[in-house]
């Protein structure tokens, strides 16, 4: 299976003179043969909204798939936004696929207050509001779940692609392992050692496999920051620049808690390659640069990048006893930190 390589744009409004550099930067992007193109989300600071910018590339652009990466349905009523990306799947043809997330404490409890809905109960609502949009799109006139609940709902739009778009969870912890494997198509986490990777990987499909899902039900993704510089030293002092501008901590800590590269192309594709033989198929790419105009540069010396066919993980009755143990807690105690805004 042929690894796809997917890129974020840089919506963050200190990173475009012209919102229409984005748009620019997606077509580029698919000229290029990337495949995916991918916008982030929040309430905090600046940038473009990611459905809007969704809604603008699918018309653009005509090939690569185009994502959230990723959404935070929280922020937005749950029955309009199944309408709005309804409207982008119509739009991009059936290109859209949709990441999700539900906030990260100590950053995202601001966002929950600007939008009227409670932080307790926040994975509930996540998951609740993901079966209420996949029942509106298949025509069902009421839904009652864990926190929402509708005894009747309009007849809604309903999406190009059979059943809904392609909704991925981003999470590492224990419990959204056992739900995305259950509940969702795609896992997009960013883990900062490949090893944290193939574990996850493991627990997601032993969920899917117990939900009776197929082995191949759960697409295994990632997201990776990546700076592609002329030595690592070079890089790594650039990425620390990035990471204080960005979370206020040296590279050294957010290396620690992201997946994160700097280097030379060799270097940047050595790590992405440890993360396929962990099982990673679709790398979601941040590029650490300030400007658009870098953006396309460092856009298109990753585009050079050749990567190994995805692998497959085996089973987890296959692994050895001392991974099985671990899949049932978290693979790290490392604090969370969310991308710049991203999820």
């Amino acid at each position: 299976m042929n690894v796809h390589m997917g890129v974020l744009l840089p919506t963050n409004q200190s990173q475009w003179d012209d919102a229409r550099q984005l748009i620019d930067l997606g077509v580029r992007a698919e000229r290029l043969g990337y495949d995916s193109v991918w916008a982030n989300d929040t309430l905090l600071g600046p940038r473009l909204e990611p459905l809007a910018t969704l809604a603008a590339l699918a018309t653009a652009t005509e090939r690569v798939r185009l994502g959230t990466a990723t959404l935070l349905p929280a922020f937005r009523r749950p029955v309009t936004t199944a309408q709005e990306l309804a409207s982008i799947d119509h739009l991009s043809a059936g290109r859209l696929t949709v990441a999700v997330g539900a906030g990260f404490p100590g950053r995202s409890e601001p966002e929950y207050a600007m939008s009227e809905v409670p932080w307790q109960r926040r994975f509930a609502r996540l998951d609740d509001t993901v079966a209420l949009w996949r029942a509106l799109w298949t025509g069902e006139r009421a839904f009652s779940g864990q926190v929402l609940r509708f005894d009747e709902l309009p007849a809604s739009t309903p999406c190009l692609q059979e059943g809904g778009p392609p909704i991925w969870l981003g999470g590492a912890s224990p419990s959204a392992l056992r739900r995305t494997g259950t509940l969702y198509n795609g896992w997009l986490p960013y883990p900062p050692d490949p090893a944290d990777y193939r574990t996850g990987l493991a627990t997601v499909r032993r969920a899917a496999a117990s939900a009776g899902r197929a082995a191949d039900a759960v697409t295994p993704a990632l997201f990776i920051t990546v700076l592609i510089t002329d030595d690592v030293a070079d890089g790594e002092r650039q990425l620390d620049a990035y990471c204080r501008e960005t979370y206020g901590l040296p590279y050294e800590t957010v290396r620690t808690i992201q997946a994160i590269v700097a280097g030379p192309a060799e270097h940047v594709a050595a790590t992405l390659t440890r993360y396929v033989e962990a099982g990673a198929a679709h790398l979601v790419c941040r590029i650490a640069t300030p400007s658009a105009k870098a953006q396309t540069e460092q856009l298109e010396l990753l585009a050079t990048i050749n990567l190994p066919p995805a692998s497959d993980l085996p089973p987890a009755s296959d692994l050895p006893a001392s991974d099985r143990l671990t899949l049932d807690r978290p693979t790290t105690d490392r604090p969370t930190l969310a991308q710049p805004a991203d999820r």
